[in-house]
């Protein structure tokens, strides 16, 4: 294991007028380029142990080493200049343009007009938003998952080494949500930064997390390790319930699409043979076949009863593709896109919408067991 790039040692905090402290005696490391995501019922002291790392409050004992050097003796504004902060509530200035945002922080430093500007499209372009569209619009004229792109694009305006993120995705609707988280973590597949990430949701904290930190009350830590290692084995009763039934579930967030062996389903194109396709099916005890467009796309589910309607085309038959999934996408992604098919399978496809592969229940069962088979045998091999 590498050397942590952030330690907290001991660190407490306990706010004036009160006995009992928001963060008792935290011990802590955050590794280069990791997501640990802080976990834990609100109230136990995410939020507070994420502003102490920067020093947006001062910990009342304790001390936080940042590349070797304790932050609590040097100027905490120079200390927030290398960390970049993202919050649910986004804070986008909202009298400033998009391009005035993300550049806040490249200003403070004194970069150059033609510095700020490329730093500013690159961001933009980044996170999936067109430089020429959005670097001139105001915050109020962005959706809700626009400005969260937009507040993930100004936190990494001066290239920080560290990330911190509380609740970020939280206010937005499930599906830009997921989104979001997608392509953040794609993201983070590129930049390699080192990120403390604050959530209440053990599925997000799953998904997300390279280590997840549960903390009980005053950041206490109930477990600390991979999301793997957590789901095969719980350190105790707390953890166990924190985490909820269906584990099985839960580990379908680790892994992606990428990471699985597809099936393959019987393909058909417009000008194949009707009873080619249907002898194929019958020797496959498969109920349907996929229809592929000109460019290799899936368009239509055909089975036996399709196949028979002889009176129309085969592009108009069978049911139409409404739910497709990508390489990126994990595997709960998967199984979601599952419950709104209507035939059992999820279709795999790349960027362009090119056919892929099919992903069945059965595999996703079989995957996910295979893991936690695995990691408890690791964890057997430990003790």
């Amino acid at each position: 294991m590498s050397e942590p790039l952030i330690h907290l040692d001991k660190v407490s905090k306990t706010y004036p007028g009160t006995e009992v402290p928001a963060v008792a005696d935290l011990n802590v490391d955050i590794l280069p380029g990791e997501i640990l995501v802080l976990v834990g019922p609100s109230g136990c002291g995410k939020s507070t142990t994420l502003r102490l790392i920067n020093r947006m409050i001062e910990p009342t004992s304790g001390r936080i080493i940042f590349e070797g050097e304790d932050v609590t003796d040097v100027d905490p504004d120079q200390l927030r200049r290398r960390i970049g902060y993202v919050i649910q509530q986004i804070g986008l200035f909202p009298h400033r343009t998009i391009k005035e945002n993300i550049a806040t922080v490249p200003q403070m430093l004194g970069w150059d007009a033609a510095r700020i500007d490329t730093r500013v499209d690159e961001l933009l372009d980044m996170v999936g938003m067109d430089p020429a569209t959005y670097r001139g619009r105001y915050p109020k004229e962005l959706s809700g998952g626009q400005a969260q792109r937009v507040g993930v694009a100004r936190a990494l305006g001066a290239d920080p080494e560290v990330l911190l993120m509380d609740e970020p995705f939280g206010a937005i609707d499930p599906i830009t949500r997921d989104r979001l988280q997608n392509e953040f973590l794609r993201l983070q597949a590129e930049l390699k930064k080192t990120i403390v990430f604050v959530t209440h949701d053990v599925d997000e904290a799953i998904k997300m997390g390279d280590r997840i930190a549960i903390l009980r009350d005053q950041s206490v830590i109930a477990q600390h390790d991979t999301p793997e290692a957590i789901l095969a084995n719980p350190a105790n009763d707390f953890v166990e319930d924190f985490l909820g039934s269906g584990a099985t579930l839960k580990g379908l967030s680790l892994m992606r699409v990428r990471d699985i062996q597809t099936d393959d389903a019987i393909r058909v194109r417009d000008t194949g043979s009707r009873d080619a396709v249907r002898a194929e099916l019958a020797r496959s005890n498969r109920q349907w076949a996929l229809l592929l467009d000109e460019s290799g796309a899936p368009v239509r589910w055909l089975n036996e009863k399709a196949l028979d309607a002889t009176d129309q085309p085969l592009n108009q038959s069978g049911l139409p593709v409404r739910v497709t999934v990508e390489p990126e996408d994990t595997l709960h992604d998967v199984l979601e896109s599952m419950l709104h098919s209507s035939v059992g399978c999820a279709c795999v496809v790349d960027g362009r919408g090119a056919y892929q592969g099919v992903v069945y229940l059965e595999n996703l069962i079989d995957t996910v067991r295979a893991t936690q088979q695995s990691e408890q045998a690791r964890q057997d091999a430990r003790r």
